[in-house]
């Protein structure tokens, strides 16, 4: 009988997870090229951005439901035929007569791919690892921005050889060809509520602990502050600084590194400590990307990159290990509900980012010509100088968010201590 290799699976949940973050880290970087290319506005942009969002809590929360019943296996190979299918489909969007609509579709099967892949990879690293879960859990995770850094990368030196995005995009092909492969071959744990005996009504009925609702509304924020920001930040600093992709690079840079060492820091804050740390650090970065120029913009995407750096696996964790009876639903919906909430987001700031820039371009000027290819010179002078103003006042909008959630997780601190203390008085 084939045995369980915790490593083999582990290995391939990372690779899984590479081609996710380097889907993000390269639409980051050839979004704006895309635009240019297929004559698309910020709105139509925000769309195509935001359909990944959408299509991924579709994959997760769904995989969540059924990945007891058809085994994670089965939806590793799900996610597989939808990242290649959805990679092809980018590559020849301009082969078709409306190339919005093929990168809209694409980019929704490259949406389900990596909520699939997040569906099945999260309740398999608690499964593999049920001493451990949120350090494991962080280990895991520390390949989305790993793999943003990687993406951007290929995006930064591949323009610089200007190679074309088409080529940028094929790059994803292999690592999925490789984790498809991997996981075919691999024996599958069952996941922990199954293997512990907590029933499928107890996993629904605990899904509504007041406790886990306020840690799903948690989620929007912490998942807006580090999703929208990252995917955009190309798009809104480009005009402020000449290389606004490698703030990307930078941020995602210290979070693949504090994710690799998470260990010692969340045994010492404990989950809730952490959470509270890293809003505070996330709202100071934030606030830095939209108020500074120059090296100080990079300066503050190092701070920015250690307060969104825990909050993804770190939230995850503490639902994993302080409220177990969810199970994989509990932790699908905790993902699905942050990319949900970044989709509506990214829409809503893509219509506002279109009116800011048309405000701040002459009177009357039509915002589609300005972004058209045939654009003059002085239009696309003016055009510039209008996202300049206008990117920075998105990112400043945004910054209620974190400041929010240092409220929220201060109140979660001094509870769980109370609960904590509580516990103790009462053994």
């Amino acid at each position: 009988m084939q045995a369980i290799n915790k490593n083999q699976l582990f290995i391939a949940s990372c690779l899984a997870l590479l081609v996710t973050s380097l889907s993000f880290g390269i639409r980051a970087g050839i979004l704006g090229r895309l635009g240019v290319e297929f004559g698309l506005d910020k709105a139509e942009l925000g769309t195509i951005a935001a359909t990944a969002f959408w299509g991924f809590p579709l994959a997760v929360i769904i995989g969540g439901m059924v990945v007891d019943i058809i085994g994670m296996k089965r939806l590793l190979v799900i996610a597989f035929i939808f990242h290649i299918a959805g990679i092809v489909l980018t590559i020849f969007a301009g082969k078709f007569a409306n190339p919005f609509w093929s990168l809209f579709i694409s980019t929704l099967f490259i949406g389900i791919a990596n909520g699939t892949v997040e569906a099945a990879c999260n309740p398999l690293v608690t499964a593999l690892y049920p001493d451990n879960k949120t350090t494991k859990l962080n280990h895991f995770h520390l390949w989305f921005p790993g793999g943003i850094v990687i993406g951007t990368l290929i995006v930064y030196f591949f323009d610089k050889a200007a190679i074309g995005w088409e080529v940028q995009m094929a790059m994803m092909i292999l690592p999925a060809i490789l984790y498809g492969l991997i996981f075919i071959r691999q024996k599958f744990p069952l996941t922990e509520r199954v293997s512990s005996g907590v029933s499928t009504a107890e996993m629904y009925k605990s899904l509504v602990n007041p406790l886990f609702i306020f840690m799903i509304i948690c989620m929007f924020g912490t998942a807006i502050t580090e999703l929208f920001t990252g995917q955009w930040i190309d798009l809104l600093l480009r005009n402020v600084t000449d290389n606004a992709i490698l703030i990307l690079t930078v941020s995602t840079g210290v979070m693949a590194i504090g994710r690799a060492f998470a260990g010692p820091i969340v045994h010492r804050l404990a989950p809730q400590g952490v959470l509270l740390m890293s809003a505070i650090l996330a709202t100071a970065g934030l606030y830095m990307l939209g108020n500074t120029s120059g090296n100080m913009i990079f300066a503050g995407a190092i701070v920015f990159g250690m307060g969104v750096c825990y909050f993804w696996p770190t939230m995850l964790g503490f639902v994993s290990e302080n409220l177990p009876k969810t199970g994989a639903v509990g932790i699908n919906l905790m993902g699905g509900a942050g990319m949900f909430a970044v989709s509506l987001y990214m829409m809503f700031m893509g219509g506002r980012y279109d009116k800011l820039i048309a405000a701040k371009l002459p009177a009357g000027a039509d915002l589609k010509l300005y972004n058209a290819p045939e654009a003059t010179a002085d239009m696309k002078a003016a055009l510039g100088e209008a996202n300049k103003a206008a990117g920075p006042e998105i990112i400043n909008a945004t910054l209620i968010i974190p400041i929010i959630l240092i409220v929220a997780f201060a109140a979660l601190y001094f509870y769980m201590r109370n609960r904590k203390k509580s516990a103790l008085q009462a053994a």
